[in-house]
């Protein structure tokens, strides 16, 4: 088996004017944008005034501390776009009220979206009050008479007249106004008894 011999490297050329390592931290400055310790840097120093810029537009520190922090965030993964360092801190600044404007339309838009009680909608106190009636009332209707029971519910939850109720029935119209007069009678007796 023949044996490769390994390709010869170029050597790189150095240019008298400037040291290798100098002149690659300029390229890649030039390259990168904003370096991280700079953006860091820049962060530390001017934290609390972007806390309170973010205060001014937001209402609750937890929000503001979120948007400092995501404005951070944002700038430093775009930092190869900020080509002049002295300007990070207008970057950051500029991030900072762009979050806080959505963080207020989230909530706008939030508050929009929320169902708003109707006017005419009974408390939750109101409707405790509705069901415990409706139960009471349903239990005194099951100790009727059946023929009360049903010339009640006809007539007054099916909403029919005692000439329907008696024809639905089959019973004369004298016996529907005699049942629904002593089913009404019997159920004032059972929902004024004590529970």
């Amino acid at each position: 088996m023949p044996v490769i011999a390994p390709m010869p490297t170029a050597r790189p050329t150095r240019v008298p004017s400037q040291p290798t390592s100098a002149r690659e931290g300029t390229d890649d400055a030039m390259a990168a944008g904003t370096t991280v310790d700079h953006l860091t840097e820049t962060y530390r120093a001017h934290y609390r005034s972007l806390l309170g810029l973010a205060a001014l537009l937001l209402d609750d520190t937890a929000s503001c501390e979120d948007v400092v922090q995501e404005a951070f965030i944002r700038v430093h993964s775009a930092r190869s776009r900020v080509r002049e360092p002295e300007k990070t801190l207008a970057y950051l600044r500029q991030t900072v009220v762009n979050l806080s404007r959505s963080a207020l339309r989230r909530r706008i838009l939030g508050l929009k979206l929320l169902s708003k009680p109707m006017p005419d909608m009974a408390s939750a106190e109101e409707g405790a009050y509705d069901q415990l009636e409706r139960d009471a009332l349903i239990k005194a209707m099951r100790g009727l008479q059946r023929r009360q029971r049903e010339v009640l519910v006809l007539r007054y939850f099916a909403d029919m007249t005692e000439s329907q109720v008696a024809e639905t029935l089959g019973i004369s119209l004298g016996s529907v106004k005699a049942y629904g007069s002593r089913g009404i009678a019997a159920l004032r007796i059972a929902m004024e008894a004590p529970v």
